[in-house]
Protein backbone atom coordinates (compact mmCIF):
# COMPACT_ATOMS: atom_id res chain seq x y z
CA UNK A 1 0.00 0.00 0.00
CA UNK A 2 2.74 2.41 0.63
CA UNK A 3 4.16 1.87 -2.31
CA UNK A 4 0.65 2.86 -4.21
CA UNK A 5 0.26 5.63 -2.52
CA UNK A 6 3.54 7.12 -2.77
CA UNK A 7 4.12 6.77 -6.73
CA UNK A 8 1.01 9.13 -7.48
CA UNK A 9 2.65 11.79 -5.18
CA UNK A 10 6.16 11.38 -7.00
CA UNK A 11 4.01 12.14 -10.45
CA UNK A 12 2.41 14.98 -9.00
CA UNK A 13 5.65 16.63 -7.62
CA UNK A 14 7.33 15.82 -11.47
CA UNK A 15 4.45 17.09 -12.87
CA UNK A 16 4.44 20.79 -11.26
CA UNK A 17 8.12 20.78 -11.53
CA UNK A 18 7.63 20.06 -15.19
CA UNK A 19 4.95 22.99 -15.34
CA UNK A 20 7.32 25.78 -13.61
CA UNK A 21 9.79 25.04 -16.55
CA UNK A 22 7.76 25.53 -19.27
CA UNK A 23 7.77 28.89 -21.42
CA UNK A 24 5.76 31.77 -19.78
CA UNK A 25 3.45 33.95 -21.47
CA UNK A 26 4.87 36.04 -23.85
CA UNK A 27 4.84 39.60 -22.76
CA UNK A 28 2.46 42.67 -24.52
CA UNK A 29 4.48 44.13 -27.09
CA UNK A 30 4.76 47.89 -27.43
CA UNK A 31 3.30 49.81 -30.39
CA UNK A 32 5.50 52.96 -31.80
CA UNK A 33 5.22 55.41 -34.34
CA UNK A 34 8.97 56.35 -35.72
CA UNK A 35 9.49 59.87 -38.00
CA UNK A 36 12.35 62.11 -38.64
CA UNK A 37 11.67 65.80 -39.38
CA UNK A 38 14.11 68.39 -41.14
CA UNK A 39 14.93 71.86 -40.29
CA UNK A 40 16.82 73.45 -42.59
CA UNK A 41 18.53 77.53 -41.97
CA UNK A 42 20.50 79.51 -44.59
CA UNK A 43 23.14 81.56 -43.51
CA UNK A 44 25.42 84.53 -45.27
CA UNK A 45 29.16 83.46 -44.78
CA UNK A 46 31.06 86.04 -42.49
CA UNK A 47 34.66 84.36 -43.45
CA UNK A 48 36.51 82.81 -46.27
CA UNK A 49 39.64 80.69 -46.69
CA UNK A 50 41.98 80.88 -49.11
CA UNK A 51 45.45 79.14 -50.81
CA UNK A 52 47.54 81.62 -52.45
CA UNK A 53 51.00 80.96 -53.42
CA UNK A 54 54.12 82.09 -55.85
CA UNK A 55 55.73 79.55 -58.12
CA UNK A 56 59.27 79.75 -59.35
CA UNK A 57 61.61 78.12 -61.77
CA UNK A 58 65.26 78.54 -62.78
CA UNK A 59 68.14 76.78 -64.08
CA UNK A 60 69.79 77.83 -60.33
CA UNK A 61 68.07 76.05 -57.55
CA UNK A 62 69.58 78.75 -55.10
CA UNK A 63 68.36 81.53 -57.55
CA UNK A 64 65.39 80.20 -57.67
CA UNK A 65 64.82 79.72 -54.26
CA UNK A 66 65.64 83.45 -53.76
CA UNK A 67 63.45 84.79 -56.48
CA UNK A 68 60.96 82.86 -54.49
CA UNK A 69 61.41 84.11 -51.60
CA UNK A 70 61.54 87.63 -52.72
CA UNK A 71 57.80 87.16 -54.32
CA UNK A 72 56.60 85.17 -51.16
CA UNK A 73 57.54 88.18 -48.78
CA UNK A 74 55.91 90.60 -51.45
CA UNK A 75 52.62 88.97 -51.20
CA UNK A 76 52.32 88.20 -47.08
CA UNK A 77 53.47 91.88 -47.09
CA UNK A 78 50.47 92.96 -49.86
CA UNK A 79 47.95 90.84 -47.96
CA UNK A 80 48.69 92.66 -44.57
CA UNK A 81 48.52 96.09 -46.32
CA UNK A 82 44.94 95.21 -47.71
CA UNK A 83 43.96 94.41 -43.56
CA UNK A 84 44.72 90.58 -43.45
CA UNK A 85 46.02 90.11 -39.76
CA UNK A 86 49.47 88.19 -39.30
CA UNK A 87 47.89 85.17 -37.45
CA UNK A 88 45.33 84.94 -40.26
CA UNK A 89 48.01 84.06 -43.06
CA UNK A 90 49.87 80.49 -42.40
CA UNK A 91 52.39 78.71 -44.63
CA UNK A 92 50.94 75.63 -45.86
CA UNK A 93 53.41 74.46 -48.16
CA UNK A 94 57.04 75.11 -49.47
CA UNK A 95 58.18 73.01 -51.44
CA UNK A 96 61.80 72.73 -54.18
CA UNK A 97 61.79 70.12 -57.02
CA UNK A 98 63.21 69.61 -60.12
CA UNK A 99 62.42 68.80 -63.99
CA UNK A 100 65.02 67.49 -66.36
CA UNK A 101 64.95 69.39 -69.38
CA UNK A 102 65.84 68.04 -72.67
CA UNK A 103 66.39 70.27 -76.23
CA UNK A 104 63.97 70.41 -78.60
CA UNK A 105 66.07 69.96 -81.54
CA UNK A 106 68.11 66.97 -80.15
CA UNK A 107 66.32 65.33 -77.65
CA UNK A 108 68.87 65.05 -75.45
CA UNK A 109 69.82 65.77 -72.05
CA UNK A 110 69.66 69.03 -70.88
CA UNK A 111 70.29 69.91 -67.21
CA UNK A 112 67.66 70.41 -64.90
CA UNK A 113 64.74 72.98 -64.52
CA UNK A 114 64.33 73.75 -60.53
CA UNK A 115 60.90 74.59 -59.08
CA UNK A 116 60.06 76.30 -56.04
CA UNK A 117 56.75 76.56 -54.48
CA UNK A 118 55.62 78.90 -51.26
CA UNK A 119 51.74 78.64 -50.59
CA UNK A 120 50.03 80.66 -47.25
CA UNK A 121 46.84 79.73 -46.31
CA UNK A 122 44.77 82.69 -45.64
CA UNK A 123 41.83 83.66 -43.51
CA UNK A 124 39.49 86.50 -44.66
CA UNK A 125 37.47 88.53 -42.44
CA UNK A 126 36.40 91.02 -44.46
CA UNK A 127 34.64 89.55 -47.64
CA UNK A 128 33.97 92.64 -48.95
CA UNK A 129 37.60 93.40 -49.45
CA UNK A 130 38.07 90.18 -51.13
CA UNK A 131 38.30 90.80 -54.65
CA UNK A 132 40.67 93.59 -53.90
CA UNK A 133 42.86 91.46 -51.70
CA UNK A 134 43.26 89.11 -54.53
CA UNK A 135 44.02 91.52 -56.58
CA UNK A 136 47.10 92.87 -54.66
CA UNK A 137 48.41 89.82 -54.25
CA UNK A 138 48.17 88.91 -57.89
CA UNK A 139 49.97 92.27 -58.41
CA UNK A 140 52.28 91.11 -55.39
CA UNK A 141 53.54 88.00 -57.37
CA UNK A 142 51.26 85.35 -56.55
CA UNK A 143 50.32 83.59 -59.23
CA UNK A 144 48.97 80.00 -57.89
CA UNK A 145 45.65 80.97 -56.04
CA UNK A 146 43.18 78.11 -55.80
CA UNK A 147 40.63 76.39 -53.27
CA UNK A 148 38.65 79.75 -52.09
CA UNK A 149 36.29 78.50 -48.98
CA UNK A 150 33.40 80.38 -47.66
CA UNK A 151 32.07 79.63 -43.67
CA UNK A 152 30.15 81.19 -40.89
CA UNK A 153 31.99 82.19 -38.37
CA UNK A 154 29.40 81.52 -35.49
CA UNK A 155 26.92 78.69 -36.23
CA UNK A 156 25.29 78.59 -32.65
CA UNK A 157 22.03 80.31 -32.92
CA UNK A 158 21.65 78.99 -36.45
CA UNK A 159 21.73 75.62 -35.23
CA UNK A 160 19.36 76.16 -32.44
CA UNK A 161 16.91 77.20 -34.82
CA UNK A 162 17.26 74.11 -37.35
CA UNK A 163 16.70 71.39 -34.36
CA UNK A 164 13.59 73.42 -33.50
CA UNK A 165 12.25 73.41 -37.04
CA UNK A 166 13.30 69.52 -37.20
CA UNK A 167 11.29 68.73 -33.68
CA UNK A 168 8.27 70.73 -35.19
CA UNK A 169 8.57 69.04 -38.13
CA UNK A 170 8.44 65.39 -36.76
CA UNK A 171 5.95 66.46 -34.49
CA UNK A 172 3.65 67.71 -37.08
CA UNK A 173 4.35 64.53 -38.94
CA UNK A 174 3.97 62.19 -36.40
CA UNK A 175 0.16 63.91 -35.38
CA UNK A 176 -0.74 63.36 -38.74
CA UNK A 177 0.53 60.01 -39.09
CA UNK A 178 -1.16 58.96 -36.42
CA UNK A 179 -4.19 60.76 -37.25
CA UNK A 180 -4.45 58.71 -40.81
CA UNK A 181 -3.93 55.30 -38.79
CA UNK A 182 -6.13 55.95 -36.26
CA UNK A 183 -4.13 55.61 -33.15
CA UNK A 184 -3.36 58.17 -30.39
CA UNK A 185 0.03 59.33 -29.52
CA UNK A 186 1.61 58.38 -26.56
CA UNK A 187 4.75 59.40 -24.81
CA UNK A 188 7.92 60.10 -26.36
CA UNK A 189 10.15 57.15 -26.11
CA UNK A 190 13.70 58.50 -28.28
CA UNK A 191 15.47 61.33 -29.53
CA UNK A 192 18.47 61.25 -31.76
CA UNK A 193 19.35 64.38 -34.25
CA UNK A 194 22.21 64.78 -36.45
CA UNK A 195 23.71 68.04 -37.65
CA UNK A 196 25.15 68.77 -41.52
CA UNK A 197 27.26 71.82 -41.28
CA UNK A 198 27.22 74.44 -43.77
CA UNK A 199 27.65 73.46 -47.52
CA UNK A 200 26.98 76.07 -50.69
CA UNK A 201 23.94 76.69 -51.26
CA UNK A 202 22.86 77.18 -55.41
CA UNK A 203 19.50 77.56 -55.21
CA UNK A 204 19.03 81.40 -55.11
CA UNK A 205 21.55 82.54 -57.42
CA UNK A 206 24.34 83.79 -55.63
CA UNK A 207 23.80 86.63 -53.72
CA UNK A 208 24.97 87.45 -50.08
CA UNK A 209 27.85 89.63 -49.33
CA UNK A 210 29.27 90.45 -52.51
CA UNK A 211 32.45 92.23 -52.46
CA UNK A 212 31.29 95.28 -54.26
CA UNK A 213 33.54 97.59 -56.78
CA UNK A 214 36.43 94.65 -56.76
CA UNK A 215 38.95 93.91 -59.36
CA UNK A 216 38.36 90.02 -58.67
CA UNK A 217 34.34 89.58 -58.40
CA UNK A 218 33.67 86.97 -55.81
CA UNK A 219 30.17 86.11 -54.58
CA UNK A 220 29.90 84.31 -51.60
CA UNK A 221 26.35 83.26 -52.06
CA UNK A 222 24.66 81.40 -48.96
CA UNK A 223 25.37 78.26 -46.38
CA UNK A 224 22.87 75.74 -45.88
CA UNK A 225 22.79 74.06 -42.13
CA UNK A 226 20.45 71.13 -41.60
CA UNK A 227 19.50 68.89 -39.03
CA UNK A 228 17.88 65.79 -38.74
CA UNK A 229 15.72 64.89 -35.82
CA UNK A 230 14.12 61.13 -35.13
CA UNK A 231 11.33 60.58 -32.29
CA UNK A 232 9.68 57.40 -31.52
CA UNK A 233 6.78 58.12 -30.06
CA UNK A 234 4.15 55.08 -28.16
CA UNK A 235 0.84 54.36 -29.80
CA UNK A 236 -2.44 53.65 -28.23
Amino acid sequence: MKTKFFFPIALLILAIALAACGPSAPAALTRTLSVSGTGTIYLTPDIAYIYIGVHTEDPNVAQAVNLNNTQAQALVSALQNSGVAAEDIQTSNFSVYSSQKTDPLTGQYDGYTYMVDNTVYVTVRDLGALGSLLNAAVGAGANNINSITFDVVDKTAALVQARQQAMENASALSAELAQTAGVTLGEIQTISYTDYYPSPYYGMGGGGASAPNASVPIQPGQQQISVTVSVAYTIK
